[in-house]
């Protein structure tokens, strides 16, 4: 009974020491992480998905001014709303099925890893300062559809028609060309060759694995990363969403994790692309994940497309992500290059673009 209580006392001690010493190592990496972070010194910084320039230059601008990276974002893909970016961003784009325009928008303050998003939104143009209100005035995350609508006009915002000639026409032309192409399988009449509308067919076969119809002309949502001088980081985006979509579809740009994502100890990532394929996979969140285990920004951007291209080869899509020093990557699938744009105190405003994996 002695050696057996001894024996316990021991395996005891060691179990204590094991733990103390498991601390003492972590304390002393976060030290480090921290010192070679004061020693790198803040790296104010602005990079956005495509080449919306003018966004990325709003958004350094805002930075030069000391105001916050969430106003930034915020600010930053403001300016796209307005010009509405390629139509793929901002009211007037991307029609829906009943030839309606919708907002999806997301705003990530990574000091407090809160979020504020809103998807579906109607009759709205200012979908990005609507995710704010979210995030400053909610204990929510996400708002949709109609309701999401009702708050923007609690918080002050006015009523505006989304759709412009240029939407009408685009949806005239779909419904001309018996609504091709179009997002449903499964159903009657046949969605390859009429309209709708449509009902199960009993008949399953295998839901397509990729889209067909993808481009970036279709595509082109506006995510954005930024770093202020107090080092606090934040990520966000705007779109219209996919054009001719299932109404009430709501894609990855308001998902957090998904369209982008923010953690002031790590960095930051967004994604751009198919919505529908790349949120099954969260990549924002992955990306920064991969940067917390050591990975920079190039890598881990490179590492969450390639691991949403191990199930969809020929997906569409691209990541960029930014670590807490300022060092940023970029990474694509399924196009021949993808544009970036890149602000900071060296370089100005400057335009990237990147060969990708087709």
């Amino acid at each position: 009974m002695y050696l057996l209580k001894h024996k316990c006392a021991v395996i005891s001690v060691v179990l204590i020491l094991i733990i103390i010493i498991t601390v003492s190592l972590a304390t002393v990496y976060q030290m480090m992480h921290h010192e070679d972070h004061a020693r790198k010194g803040v790296t104010p910084m602005v990079i956005n998905t495509w080449n919306f320039q003018h966004a990325t230059a709003k958004a350094w601008d805002v930075l030069e001014k000391n105001m916050s990276a969430v106003d930034a974002v915020e600010q930053g893909c403001t300016i796209c709303e307005i010009e509405q970016c390629t139509k793929t961003v901002g009211y007037g784009g991307s029609p829906d099925e009943n030839g309606e325009t919708t907002l999806d928008a997301l705003i990530i303050d990574g000091a407090t890893m809160n979020a504020g998003a809103v998807g579906g939104l109607r009759s709205i143009k200012s979908a990005i300062s609507v995710a704010r209100k979210v995030l400053d005035q909610t204990k929510h995350t996400l708002i949709a559809g109609n309701l999401a609508t009702q708050f923007a006009l609690n918080m002050g915002f006015v009523p505006e028609s989304l759709q412009t000639n240029y939407s009408k026409d685009l949806w005239t032309s779909w419904k001309e060309n018996q609504c091709q192409p179009n997002f449903w399988t499964n159903v009657t009449p046949d969605p390859t060759k009429a309209c709708g509308p449509y009902e199960p067919s009993s008949a399953i076969k295998d839901k397509p694995t990729e889209d067909e119809h993808a481009s970036s002309t279709d595509h082109d949502t506006i995510t954005m990363l930024a770093i202020d001088k107090f080092g606090n980081i934040a990520a966000g985006g705007s779109t219209n969403g996919l054009i001719h979509k299932i109404p009430g579809r709501v894609g990855d740009t308001p998902v957090p994790g998904a369209g982008a994502y923010a953690d002031n100890g790590v960095g930051a990532a967004s994604a751009t692309g198919n919505g529908d394929i790349m949120m099954r996979f969260l990549p924002s969140f992955l990306a920064v994940e991969m940067m917390r285990n050591g990975m920079s920004p190039q890598i881990a951007a490179e590492s969450a497309i390639k691991r949403i291209a191990s199930h969809h080869p020929k997906f569409f899509g691209a990541v960029i992500a930014v670590n807490v020093y300022g060092e940023y990557g970029a990474a694509c699938n399924g196009m021949e290059s993808f544009p970036f744009c890149v602000a900071n105190q060296e370089l100005g405003v400057k335009n990237y673009s990147i060969p990708c994996s087709t």
